[in-house]
């Protein structure tokens, strides 16, 4: 009796421990909250895990299986896997859990990881409304509020915000959770917050991925007097001067803008000091891979002179091909220097002395070239110029005459008949009556305007004449006669005042 009395406390002792279990469990978790354990077993029963609670978790054999179906893969002893707690009274005194479920909500998990950490995300974003930008983690739909937008100036107009977030849809952007409510399905990131951070992280990994010979696609972000920098998405590469082009280069601002889409091969990579050579015209087609085709030996050239130097001058033959026109070949006295014989921009004939194509070297002579040669280079070079400023003399007034034609207004094209007669249009009524009330004398027919003859004198004036000499007389007679010419009118005036003197 006394044996039995003995076990009775004890097993109320256990069972009380393990309602305090219970209770404790109770405080530090409740169900549905998703919990990160370690596998221990895995069963034909189902898998027991270490949950970090007073009593371990247990998953059945059910739950395993919609796993494996919703192909999320097997679950291992050692393995860390989420889990939902379903019920704090499972069988033999686990913790009823799920990995299918937790797994259904791990990327809140997740979520509420990076919220702690300060880690930052990188997305792709999906979408766009009035308050925003949307961008997919995993199974969840995140937020990102306008105050949190990179590149978002303050003060736009409506339109033109919803043009710039439409803009952003596609790209990738690294982001940082700032809250997380998985019972409001609410994730909000923010872009702003990441930015240096997402820079650099972004910076590094190209360096990591850069390799010499590589060719990859940028944009120019600045030109200098010595190259352009091209941007590879988040790090800015060099390119020479030199590499710009096969050709001569002056200014690179001849070859490329800011803002141009360019193919670049990577020459040189240097994670040290995050420095990184480009190249653009090693995307393009060597001219030197075929020069002894395309030339030979004693052969006449015309080139353009890019280049004069103390040992001579750089002559370019075509794009990317130059030849050394020495100072001993020059035509002119010996203690001439090329900077007197030539210039810039100069048309020169010159004969090919040689060709090192592996040494990318031409050798070239002006000394070399026969008179006759020259002459006839210089005929033809004359005829050409004449014939083209004679068509630019004849495009010229065409050109001026079309542009004055355009440059008209059209209220002021006449009809074709009216240009032909240049008559004024006929008067309005009242204008008509006006014109008839007023005295003949003032209505001049067509040939007096022909003639230019003055009109004859109102009535008064013919009263003041008629008492004046008979020189008088005679001048009213000859204004009157209108059917004479103007010449013969003329010639009898001057007659009648040298006889009426």
């Amino acid at each position: 009796m006394a044996s039995e009395s003995f076990a009775e406390p004890q097993q109320d002792m256990e069972s009380l421990f393990e309602e305090h279990l219970e209770e404790q469990d109770d405080c530090v978790a409740k169900r549905g909250d998703i919990r990160m354990g370690t596998v221990i077993e895995v069963s034909k029963d189902g898998a027991l895990i270490d949950i970090g609670l007073k009593r371990e978790g247990f998953a059945s054999t059910e739950d395993l299986q919609r796993l494996e179906r919703a192909q999320m893969g097997e679950i291992t002893a050692g393995e860390d896997v989420p889990v939902m707690i379903l019920s704090f009274e499972g069988s033999e005194g686990y913790i009823a859990v799920s990995v299918h479920r937790a797994r259904l909500e791990e990327d809140w998990l997740k979520a509420e990881k990076m919220l702690d950490s300060g880690e930052v995300y990188e997305a792709e974003i999906v979408g766009h409304n009035r308050g925003g930008l949307t961008v997919q983690f995993g199974r969840i739909r995140g937020f990102i509020p306008l105050s949190h937008i990179v590149g978002l100036p303050r003060g736009m107009r409506d339109p033109e915000r919803r043009d710039k977030l439409a803009s952003m849809v596609g790209e990738q952007a690294g982001l940082r959770v700032i809250e997380v409510n998985r019972h409001r399905q609410r994730l909000i990131f923010s872009q702003r917050l990441a930015h240096r951070t997402y820079q650099r992280m972004r910076k590094r990994r190209l360096l990591d991925e850069l390799e010499e010979g590589q060719r990859r696609r940028g944009v120019v972000s600045s030109i200098t007097n010595f190259g352009a920098f091209v941007d590879l998405g988040g790090v800015d590469g060099l390119v020479h001067v030199s590499e710009l082009s096969w050709q001569h280069v002056d200014s690179p601002r001849d070859v490329v803008d800011i803002g141009d889409e360019v193919d670049v091969i990577v020459l040189e990579v240097d994670r040290s000091r995050e420095r990184i050579g480009l190249s653009i015209k090693q995307t393009q087609e060597d001219p030197w891979e075929n020069v002894d085709e395309r030339y030979s030996v004693n052969q006449l050239v015309e080139g353009v002179v890019t280049r004069v130097v103390e040992i001579g001058a750089f002559v370019e033959l075509e794009p990317g091909i130059e030849g050394l026109l020495h100072v001993s070949e020059l035509v002119g006295a010996p203690n001439v220097t090329p900077q007197e014989l030539l210039e810039s921009g100069q048309q020169e004939l010159v004969k090919i002395l040689r060709i090192e194509k592996n040494r990318r070297r031409i050798g070239l002579s002006a000394r070399r070239v026969r008179r006759e040669e020259w002459e006839e280079w210089a005929a033809e070079k004359a005829a050409q110029e004449a014939a083209e400023a004679e068509a630019a003399a004849v495009e010229e007034p065409a050109a001026e005459e079309a542009a004055q034609f355009s440059a008209e207004p059209a209220v002021e094209q006449e009809p074709a008949d009216e240009v032909a007669s240049k008559e004024p249009s006929p008067p309005p009524v009242e204008e008509e009556e006006e014109l008839a009330a007023e005295p003949a004398v003032e209505q001049e027919p067509a040939d007096e305007t022909a003639s230019e003859e003055p009109s004859p004198p109102p009535v008064e004036e013919e009263e003041e004449l008629a008492a004046e000499p008979a020189v008088a007389e005679n001048l009213i007679s000859d204004t009157s006669d209108t059917a004479d010419s103007q010449s013969a009118g003329e010639s009898v005036l001057t007659e009648e005042l040298v006889s009426g003197e």
